[in-house]
Formats: C-alpha cells, structure tokens, sequence
C-alpha cells in the first residue's frame, strides 16, 4: 500500500511538473523572421539563411526543448525542438533564433525548412504534446532582401498594443502590431528601425513613462500627493490591524481566566457592569475590619523586662577557667 501511495505521489508530482512547463510555453512568441538573408546575420557555420527570433515574454526561464516548429497546420510535429540541449532554455524576457536552412544536421537551432521569398510563409510553435497551438505568424509575400518582418515591441499581442496606444499619449510605434526592420526611421520616431536577431526588437534609450511624467508633472506635485496618500492609507490600516489584534488578544485573555474562575459569560458581565463606589465600599470595609483586630493603643510603647534562662553549656561564664587559690 504505500508503495502504490509512493507511486501516486511522484506521478502527481510529474504532472504539476508538466503542467508548470506547459503553462510557461505558452508565453512563447515569434519575434522577428528574416526571408532573404544576403547581407545580415550569419550562422555559426559563416553561411547567411533565413531565421526566426522566438521571445519569452514570461518572467521565468522556460525551455523550448520539446516544442514544435512548423510550416503546416496539418503537420504540426514537422521540427520537434531537441530536448537535451542547455540552449533551448530561454531565460526571462530573452530570445532564441532558428535557422531555417532545411539542415537539421547541424545542430539543435538549425530546422528542417526552409521560408520562401516569392510566396507568403505560415510558421506555428506548437506545445510538446502536438497539438497545443502556442502562436503563429504568416509572413506576408514580398519580403525584401536584409529586411525584417517582427513585432512593434518584443513580445506584444494586439492587446498589449491597444493598451500602450490608450494609455501612453507618447506613444509613436503605430497601430501595427507587426512591421518592417528596414533602418527606416517611421513617421512620428527619432530613431529607425533596424533588423535585431537574438536582440530587442526596440532599444530604448530614454524611458517612455518617465518621459509622459515629466510631460503631466513636471514639478512633482502629483507624485507627492500621491506618496502621502499610500503612507497615510498604510498608516491608517496599520493602526485598524493592530486594533482588533489588541481586542483580540484581551477578548482571548478574558475567556481563559473567565475559565480558569469557572464563571459563565453572564456571570462575568455582572461583575463587569459593577460601579466603582461598590468597589470602593468593599476596600473601606476590609480597611477597617483590619484595624480593629489591633489594639487600640497601638501607638504605645511598651518594654517589659524579660528573663532569660542561661544555659550552662551555652553561657561564656562556664567555660571560663578559675584561677586556683593560693
């Protein structure tokens, strides 16, 4: 019996386990993918193929090792991702870039497809039972040579972009949530858009909200009040805490000793409810049940002479030695 109970554990265990790692897959996306590959980033065998950038938009590593790549919906376990390879553990907000030179010989990020620059590309990532679709791309028809189709940020969706475009008044990216990496600087923006394998999408060199506060305000104000609001609020649902643990804490002490005397709830409220000159009666009542037991010349002194019987073996006079007579 406890080996079945043994069993039952670790399969549980193997199956939150599972269920963790599918859960974070999921937060896997396609970044950027390059076509025509003439004159950008080359592989680790000095040869220049197309490529495809997946992100990990979650704030855990997560292996991509046993994952699907594709080129077909109706074959969706075209590439499985080796699993034993280190590489494929993409840290948090980090990228990863496959080769598709239809040469999977060569080693782990290096698939078995190609893309094609005269016709639209379809690329899926599918989860690694097979059949959990995790995200998909078509690459439109008419890519450019050294020119990149990825997305507005790293990692977006189309909710994400509604979200920045509602709430970021600066925001100058577009209403697109896919677009080229032509070096192009676009309507709007400083800087252009360049083609980033295994790197950011967009690098920043000035922070946009930092920017937007500056713009609405721009001497502070804002902010201080709004410091001092979560200080007070926190001041003020310390102070309710402590409260009621204090009235906790006497509600618990009341009911032990209300235990410890053996009175009932009813009991405890009559003496509760007793007025203060009661108690002050009782305390004038002891006071003078206690003086009468005194005499009441306590305030005189008397000294009586008490004899005291010596002992021969404990007075000093015995034991002195008599000189003989002469």
């Amino acid at each position: 019996m406890k080996k079945y109970k043994i069993i039952l554990g670790l399969s549980m265990m193997f199956t939150f386990l599972t269920g963790m790692q599918a859960q974070r897959a999921a937060f896997l996306r396609f970044n950027e993918v390059l076509v025509i590959n003439r004159d950008n980033f080359m592989d680790d065998y000095g040869q220049k193929h197309p490529w495809v950038e997946i992100y990990n938009s979650s704030p855990g590593t997560v292996n991509i090792g046993g994952c699907y790549l594709t080129t077909d919906m109706n074959n969706p376990k075209m590439y499985p991702v080796p699993k034993g390879d280190v590489l494929t553990k993409i840290r948090p907000y980090q990228h990863v870039l496959f080769w598709a030179d239809n040469n999977p010989s060569r080693g782990t990020f290096h698939v078995n497809f190609t893309l094609y620059a005269e016709k639209s590309n379809f690329l899926a990532l599918f989860d690694s039972d097979g059949r959990t679709l995790i995200d998909s791309i078509t690459v439109p028809t008419g890519q450019r040579a050294d020119v990149s189709y990825g997305l507005v940020n790293d990692g977006w969706d189309q909710k994400r972009l509604a979200e920045e475009i509602k709430l970021n008044s600066l925001y100058k990216g577009g209403d697109k949530l896919w677009v080229y990496y032509d070096g192009q600087i676009p309507p709007g923006m400083t800087k252009s858009r360049e083609v980033t394998p295994s790197s950011n999408n967009v690098i920043l060199d000035t922070n946009e909200k930092v920017e937007n506060f500056k713009e609405n305000d721009s001497n502070g104000i804002g902010m201080t009040i709004t410091a001092m609001g979560v200080v007070f609020i926190a001041l003020i649902i310390l102070y309710l805490v402590f409260k009621q643990v204090g009235k906790t804490a006497v509600s618990l002490s009341r009911q032990r000793a209300m235990k410890a005397s053996g009175l009932s709830k009813e009991q405890a409220k009559e003496h509760a409810s007793e007025s203060g000159e009661i108690y002050a009666v009782i305390a004038m009542a002891i006071y003078e049940a206690t003086e009468s037991v005194h005499d009441d010349e306590n305030t005189v002194l008397t000294i009586k002479n008490v004899a005291r019987n010596y002992s021969p073996w404990s007075s000093k006079i015995y034991s002195l030695r008599e000189l003989p007579k002469k």
